[in-house]
C-alpha cells in the first residue's frame, strides 16, 4: 500500500496573527481556523491536557498545506534561539516564486530576515533562505527560463 499524498507540514508558532500575515504575505491562503483540545489529541500527540489553536494555509495550486500551530497548553518549549539551517531536527520549507526578490522585499516587513544571499545555481534558479516569524526557515525558489 502506498500513501495518497503529502497532506500538510506542521509548524508551532508563538505568533499565530503574525505566522498567518507572513504566509498569506507569500501568496498562501488561509484554509481556516480552529481550536484542538480532548482526548483525541492528546492521544496522537503523546502530550496531555493539549489545548492549542491551529491554522492551516494552503498554496494557490491547492496541493500544498501548512498547519500552524499556537499550543495554549502544554507551554510551546523551544530549542536554541535562530538554529542554523544545519541543525539536526531544523526543517525548512521550500516554495517556488516568480520574483525571488520581489518576494523577499514584501516579506521584510513581516520580519523575514535573510540567512545568506539570493544565489545563481547555474542557469536554472535563483535561490535564497530566509528565517520568518517564530525563527522558520522558507526558502524560495524562482526558475530562470
Amino acid at each position: 500500500m502506498a500513501i495518497q499524498r503529502m497532506d500538510n507540514v506542521g509548524i508551532v508558532v508563538e505568533d499565530m496573527d503574525a505566522a498567518i500575515a507572513f504566509f498569506v504575505e507569500l501568496g498562501m491562503e488561509l484554509e481556516g481556523r480552529a481550536e484542538v483540545k480532548g482526548l483525541f489529541a492528546d492521544q496522537c500527540t503523546g502530550l496531555e491536557g493539549v489545548h492549542c489553536d491551529i491554522a492551516m494555509v494552503r498554496t494557490p495550486d491547492g496541493h500544498s498545506r501548512l498547519e500552524l500551530a499556537k499550543y495554549r497548553s502544554p507551554a510551546a518549549t523551544s530549542g536554541p534561539h535562530n538554529p542554523p539551517h544545519n541543525i539536526l531536527g531544523t526543517h525548512r520549507v521550500m516554495f517556488a516564486v516568480d520574483d525571488i526578490e520581489d518576494t523577499v522585499a514584501r516579506l521584510r516587513p513581516h520580519g523575514a530576515e535573510l540567512l545568506g544571499e539570493i544565489a545563481r545555481f547555474e542557469d536554472s534558479y535563483l535561490l535564497c533562505y530566509l528565517r520568518g516569524p517564530d525563527g522558520i526557515i522558507v526558502g524560495l525558489a524562482e526558475q530562470l527560463h
